[in-house]
């Protein structure tokens, strides 16, 4: 559980791994209400030109809040989380969902922490880069 003293710039969250199957972006779909065929119909004509199914980029967002919130463990709580859409995961191939602390302070009375945050695929590139700031209890 992260405190204000013992996070330090740097530092590092824990890496989720993902690789969501059809089944997984057709229940996205259904929960977002984002039933572009391009998420999950393999004979979409957009998708066979790519070679498959893209993940969501509104998952791929979902993915960045849930490795804060896992890194929070309730020792806090999230005050802005953002992201860009940079390129694309494709359905079943792997990516991950990483994260560093990238600074520190104190605001108005509340401890603050920016966190750098991102999805990477298999080569390496950051297809969702984004920014996160928490709140730390005591």
């Amino acid at each position: 559980m992260p405190t204000f003293a013992s996070v330090n710039v740097g530092d590092e969250l824990a890496t989720l791994t993902k690789a969501p199957s059809r089944l997984q972006l057709v229940q996205y779909a259904a929960g977002s209400g984002d039933f572009n065929p391009l998420h999950f119909d393999p004979d979409f004509p957009q998708a066979k030109q790519i070679g498959d199914n893209i993940v969501h980029g509104r998952m791929k967002y979902a993915c960045l809040g849930e490795l804060v919130s896992n890194w929070l463990d309730h020792s806090g709580w999230v005050k802005m989380i953002s992201c860009q859409y940079r390129g694309m995961d494709m359905r079943g191939a792997e990516f991950k969902v990483k994260g560093v602390v990238a600074a520190k302070r104190e605001e108005n009375g509340q401890k603050l922490v920016d966190l750098d945050v991102w999805t990477e695929n298999v080569g390496g590139q950051k297809t969702t880069p984004g920014k996160a700031t928490v709140v730390l209890n005591g």
